[in-house]
């Protein structure tokens, strides 16, 4: 059986970054890097990005963005944007 799992990228030192929020396990969640601020990564390269992980987008799903001050309860801080999708690991990949 697939299992589903949210992919979330976010900004991380001033570098994007896309991870795959593993709950309840004590393993490394799977990242990739994309090593620039700007651009913002395009479709096509987070696709790529999850496929070099073992995941791929659960069919239907589209990116969600939401935006968070970089400090809690202050309207004035910087945002951050956070952009999540639901995903499923390739047959073979156990994660």
């Amino acid at each position: 059986m697939t299992r589903e799992f949210t992919a979330q990228m976010s900004t991380y030192r001033d570098r994007w970054r896309l991870y795959v929020v593993l709950m309840n396990t004590t393993e490394r969640w799977p990242e990739y890097g994309f090593g620039r601020a700007l651009p913002v990564p395009t479709l096509t390269e987070r696709t790529d990005a999850l496929g070099v992980l073992g995941f791929e987008l659960v069919p239907g799903a589209a990116w969600q963005w939401t935006e968070c001050s970089q400090v809690p309860d202050n309207p004035a801080s910087p945002v951050v944007l956070i952009a999540a999708v639901r995903v499923r690991s390739w047959a073979g990949v156990s994660a």
